[in-house]
């Protein structure tokens, strides 16, 4: 197969040389060119049409948004956001991926190219990337504010593109929203950042979710970057959240099988579980625990994908119950979580 070009842009030669080392093993990649502002980059991109770039935000001449937010507007492609893993690094990161870029990758604060951890991974998916969907995301639904959740409770698992996802489902939520925990892959500075600006964003309570916080109705848990699983267990009636140490599962921590998993053992049938978005096949082996354990499944469909990974490979093994478009998700969602006349779900 031939290997996908890549340009790489960022302001410090010394950080270029880096990626370009750290991308260069990956037999799937090439690096074509590199550029130290926008200004150039733009120049590069138009010469040599690459099929994805890497993009530094803080850069001289025009910052890395004010370009992604032109280029996602005149020339969709693929966009690989590789910032600092600070807080000012972090929320820029997020506007970025809301902008369209596909994923981002923290830049390492000392090492070489080995540093760089799963780089070159997230850029030849990204290369791949359906970058269209994103551009043309359709208008969100106005929040149902007469739902009234049952005794449902809503897990929902991403990775790839799942920032656009999830930002499009919960602003489709009412502030009533039926309980939900994400597990969605993203470096651990972000993920507060990322739980903020959806808590601004949407009509939920939106929060980074902490060990032994009891599930609510009206509030979305996110599970945070790092070192720790999200999982829920029992406390007699009701459920609390279980931030647990452990090895990686599904080449992940936090991985969305280990979610599933302990959302199908402590919940059952009284679940809806969603996949979206998302590079390889974390979250899959737990889908389909919950479908057994009798609980709703939903999986984004491939023409709204950013990445048809962890979908794809839940659909193939019967995980999903019913394959949405992105914009049917919550509505969908919603509908088997209502609470009924008679007070039941």
């Amino acid at each position: 197969m031939t290997p996908r070009r890549v340009v790489v842009v960022d302001d410090s030669p010394t950080m270029r040389a880096l990626i370009r080392a750290a991308l260069s093993d990956h037999p799937g990649l090439e690096v074509v060119g590199e550029a130290g502002d926008p200004i150039e980059a733009r120049d590069i991109i138009k010469a040599l049409s690459p099929d994805v770039i890497t993009l530094d935000v803080e850069m001289p001449n025009m910052n890395g948004l004010e370009f992604l937010d032109r280029l996602m507007r005149l020339r969709p492609m693929p966009v690989v956001m590789v910032s600092t893993l600070t807080q000012r690094g972090a929320d820029a990161t997020l506007a970025a991926l809301e902008l369209g870029a596909v994923d981002c990758v923290g830049k390492p604060s000392a090492g070489g190219p080995a540093a760089f951890g799963t780089l070159a991974d997230v850029v030849a998916a990204a290369a791949e990337a359906n970058v269209t969907a994103r551009v043309t995301t359709p208008a969100r639904p106005r929040a149902d504010e007469d739902y009234r959740p049952g005794n449902r409770i809503v897990s929902i698992g991403s990775s790839t593109g799942g920032v656009e996802a999830l930002t499009t489902v919960l602003g489709s939520f009412p502030r009533h929203c039926p309980p939900t925990l994400i597990t969605q892959h993203m470096p651990a500075a972000f993920t507060a950042s990322f739980a903020a600006r959806l808590d601004r964003s949407c009509a939920p309570t939106v929060v980074e979710a902490s060990d032994g916080d009891l599930v609510l109705p009206g509030h979305v848990y996110l599970a945070p970057g790092g070192a720790r699983h999200l999982t829920v267990r029992r406390l007699g009636e009701r459920l609390a959240l279980r931030l647990v140490e452990g090895d990686l599962i599904s080449g992940h921590r936090p991985s969305v099988d280990a979610l599933f998993h302990s959302v199908a053992e402590s919940v059952g049938p009284r679940a809806v579980g969603a996949i979206l978005t998302g590079m390889g096949r974390d979250g899959a082996e737990g889908l389909l625990a919950m479908r057994r354990a009798g609980a709703a499944t939903i999986g984004q469909d491939e023409t709204s994908c950013i990445v048809f990974g962890m979908p794809r490979v839940a659909a193939e093994i019967g995980a999903v119950e019913r394959q949405l478009p992105l914009s049917r998700i919550a509505p969908s969602i919603l509908n088997l979580t209502r609470q009924t006349p008679d007070g039941a779900v």
